[in-house]
């Protein structure tokens, strides 16, 4: 099989990337109809309100998302994904229902936002660790990066089907496709072969297990510099749910189905970034610095961008950034971190990746609110920026590499020949 799509050979994980293509196509249209429904329906273009909606999302994973990792070393975790993957489609299958039946009010949104999170907080960790128990290790930087891919190719889908969906019946039927795309999740893990899964050894019940994992990453130079950009990088500059409807409804004026767009165009530029890490067999810190730094630039064009048009496409090369940078980071903590601390190291990496989103989702919408969408934008690629050239200068510091040496070392091949080639 092509080197791109080898980890598609394993039986496993042609079912469960095939259910996660169905339940992310489901949980885009939720994300984008949540946004609708806070920003046009239950208020007038509140960034704040839209904002704090998205915190509740993700505060659980601040104070659950270490013990959730824990649970995952010590349980078996397909069993815990069926749980956690069934509570969150009754999430969705709520609140569908308060909207169909015109009952929904805001603190509705904002309480089943919080209960979404809670099993979310539980499920993240096991399943990104639970990639590496579907194939070998050799496949797992492949399976990441088609997870990425499976992803994105729901977020070229979701938005766009969303918008349209909310256009023609409004939110609520939204909401319950979401609620019936888990369906697709459970199904691919109750068909497993569990004699072909490879399966972490378990971690017996013992004290100061949490500390343990969070002493294993202050002893890890490379996951500490990691965690420290995804949590600047996540926090203040990957609030686009919040930043694109804003810029659709309040900079370009437009309505669902324009915003809808925005989402799968972006996916375009993540997609085909998925697509070139499917053919690395490697990771370098490389890739994740410069992932970084190409984000904060290419987030600072998109918000000069002065019509729907550009900014849209601007976008593609802010997806191809952003998932440069994100699967890099995955892909490294995955393959260097012992299995027996997988579950734990993932937990504190969606910690840091989510749970600075209480903090910045509110912070953006604010600033939106108040200042302007582009300028909560603007902040973003600041921060992305400055993280990521302060973490290079920390790396070759600490390698005594030269920054020259560095970037000639991500040549593409051809481009090495051709070098040669003139020169000769």
């Amino acid at each position: 099989m092509n080197s791109m799509f080898r980890a598609l050979k394993v039986h496993n994980y042609r079912l469960w990337v095939t259910g996660a293509l169905v339940s992310n196509i489901g949980t885009w249209m939720q994300r984008v109809a949540q946004d609708w429904l806070v920003l046009t329906v239950l208020t007038h273009n509140s960034g704040t309100a839209a904002g704090i909606t998205t915190g509740l999302q993700f505060l659980p994973i601040v104070f659950l998302g270490p013990y959730a990792g824990l649970l995952g070393d010590r349980v078996n975790k397909r069993k815990l994904l069926l749980i956690t993957q069934t509570a969150m489609g009754l999430c969705a299958f709520l609140l569908g229902m308060l909207v169909v039946t015109g009952a929904v009010q805001l603190w509705h949104v904002y309480v089943l936002a919080l209960l979404l999170g809670v099993a979310s907080a539980f499920d993240a960790p096991s399943r990104q660790a639970f990639v590496s128990e579907v194939v070998g290790k050799d496949d797992i930087p492949n399976a990441v990066a088609l997870n990425s891919a499976s992803f994105n190719l729901a977020r070229l889908a979701g938005p766009g089907v969303a918008g349209l969906v909310i256009a023609l019946v409004g939110t609520g039927p939204a909401f319950l496709i979401n609620a019936a795309s888990f369906a697709a999740v459970i199904f691919s893990l109750w068909r497993m072969r569990t004699a072909e899964l490879v399966p972490a050894v378990h971690v017996p019940r013992a004290k100061g297990q949490i500390r343990e994992g969070l002493v294993y990453i202050r002893q890890r130079p490379d996951l500490l510099m990691i965690m420290v950009l995804v949590f600047l990088v996540g926090t203040f500059g990957m609030n686009f749910q919040i930043t694109n409807a804003l810029m659709a409804t309040t900079v370009f004026h437009l309505g669902p189905g324009e915003y809808g767009l925005l989402g799968s165009v972006m996916a375009i530029g993540t997609l085909g970034a998925a697509l070139l890490a499917a053919r690395r067999k490697n990771m370098r810190m490389m890739y994740i610095v410069g992932g970084a730094l190409a984000f904060g630039v290419t987030v600072g064009i998109a918000a000069l961008m002065p019509s729907y048009v550009l900014y849209a496409l601007a976008l593609i090369l802010v997806g191809l950034a952003s998932l440069t940078f994100m699967n890099a980071c995955n892909t490294t903590v995955q393959l260097t971190t012992d299995s027996a601390m997988r579950g734990r190291v993932l937990a504190v990496y969606m910690v840091v990746l989510q749970g600075g989103t209480p903090i910045g989702a509110p912070l953006v919408g604010w600033i939106a609110t108040e200042f302007g969408a582009r300028w909560s934008l603007g902040m973003g690629a600041v921060v992305a920026f400055v993280a990521a050239l302060a973490a290079l200068f920390l790396m070759n510091r600490r390698n005594n590499v030269r920054l020259r040496d560095q970037f000639k070392s991500l040549r593409p091949a051809w481009m090495v020949r051709g070098l040669r080639h003139t020169a000769g």
